[in-house]
């Protein structure tokens, strides 16, 4: 659900920001406005970005071989922090420099077309609302009871966080873009478009940071949620079994790894430790809604205890 999810979330927004960014363009060579190329700029790279998306979620759908035996699906994380890159890089630096421009430069907005601007920006709000309007629907669905700002922090995968704080950034944008260019009309002074053009460059330079520092953890390697490891935790033990310890590690966003040692008795058969390993390993599949990579390793029940107890006395 979460990857279907995402995708209708990401073609709804590049079919908008493809379509605002023809419209920024035209309002920038008719009135030379910084705000617009910069809000320009930004459609463009949000429409590179959610290629890149595209094109990540495709990549990672590859089945797993030889030199990658645990599959591709990390291959979203990549492509998600080659998208904040982008953003930073791509919208934010050049927005910042083009705002420096100005405010060396300025000047006001002048002759017959001063109204373009005003109109392409109140459109692209309307359009850019319809996308994230998509991107919430989308993540409600996987959000459940988390709070916005625990959803984009814990989302194991990438493309709704990555495009709910793109939209975002592009309606904050706008209105900051909106009024700079406003307020340039109404005094004529150009200082005003210079400033919104900043603001717009400060504001994709923090959506950026935070989308790096997010998937960077992801890229990492994080474990399964706590209600996952709960879950499997709870699956591994019952009849009698123990649980020594019991590690997790995210391949992707919809597959985990799973490794665990769990105590068996002493006097187990090869054959009845088998059985009880086969069917925790379905007990797991059961009880968590991915796609499981497990390995559980069988140990003497409480052959932990008298080693750490031997360390101690030796010690």
């Amino acid at each position: 659900m979460a990857a279907s999810g995402g995708t209708k979330a990401v073609v709804a927004a590049l079919a908008a920001n493809l379509t605002i960014a023809v419209f920024k363009f035209v309002a920038w060579a008719m009135t030379a406005s910084s705000s617009m190329l910069a809000e320009a700029i930004h459609s463009v790279a949000d429409s590179g970005n959610q290629v890149l998306l595209l094109v990540g979620g495709k990549k990672a759908r590859r089945e797993a071989d030889a030199e990658h035996p645990f599959g591709y699906g990390r291959e979203r994380y990549v492509y998600s922090f080659i998208v904040s890159i982008v953003l930073f890089s791509v919208g934010g630096l050049f927005a910042l420099y083009e705002a420096w421009q100005k405010f060396q430069h300025p000047h006001g907005i002048e002759g017959k077309w001063w109204w373009v601007p005003l109109a392409v920006l109140i459109g692209a709000i309307i359009a850019e609302s319809f996308s994230f309007r998509t991107a919430i629907i989308e993540s409600n669905l996987v959000r459940g009871g988390q709070s916005w700002s625990k959803f984009i922090k814990t989302a194991k995968a990438p493309e709704l966080p990555v495009i709910l704080l793109e939209d975002l950034g592009a309606l904050i944008g706008l209105v900051l873009a909106l009024c700079g260019v406003s307020l340039t009309l109404l005094t004529g002074n150009g200082i005003w478009d210079a400033a919104g053009t900043a603001c717009i460059g400060l504001l994709l330079v923090a959506i950026a940071i935070v989308l790096a520092v997010e998937t960077k953890s992801l890229l990492l390697g994080e474990s399964a949620t706590a209600e996952h490891v709960k879950l499997i935790s709870a699956a591994i033990t019952v009849k009698g079994a123990k649980l020594i310890h019991l590690k997790t590690l995210h391949l992707g966003p919809e597959e985990i790894l799973v490794a665990a040692k769990v105590s068996v008795p002493q006097d187990a058969t090869g054959a009845q430790i088998a059985d009880a390993i086969g069917d925790a390993e379905a007990r797991i599949r059961a009880a968590v809604p991915l796609k499981c990579v497990i390995y559980i390793e069988p140990d003497i029940f409480g052959a932990v205890d008298k080693a750490a107890a031997h360390t101690t006395e030796r010690a």
